[in-house]
């Protein structure tokens, strides 16, 4: 196992990064290298930068890195809003990857509140 690995957040993010690979699939091919890849990426960042963070010499780096998987998973709310919308995702797909989405983001922020020390304090 790798370090990373014993935080539930990147498990949880792991599980995400899976599941939004497989739902674009079906995705328009228009859409290979515009939406479907920028999802894509945004998801799969999530995941790379809680691995390369946790690598990183001391808690302070940790914590910038922590802090990029929690702006690419607020990204990631809006692609997966969008393409519900213009019917990408049908609406049970878009629940199920909303809510493990917000699972990942709060037990993101809960690491990387841990790991800056700010607590509940920090906004």
């Amino acid at each position: 196992m790798q370090p990373y690995e014993r935080f539930e957040a990147w498990q949880f993010a792991h599980k995400l990064n899976l599941a939004t690979h497989r739902i674009t699939v079906s995705w328009p091919v228009a859409e290979r290298y515009g939406l479907t890849a920028q999802v894509r990426r945004c998801a799969f960042s999530v995941v790379a930068n809680m691995v390369e963070g946790s690598a990183k010499r001391g808690r302070r780096e940790f914590a910038r890195f922590l802090d990029i998987s929690i702006g690419s998973l607020a990204e990631l709310s809006y692609a997966f809003r969008f393409a519900r919308e213009v019917g990408y995702l049908a609406e049970e797909e878009a629940n199920e990857l909303e809510a493990l989405r917000e699972s990942t983001a709060r037990l993101t922020h809960r690491l990387y509140q841990a790991v800056s020390g700010r607590g509940r304090r920090d906004p």
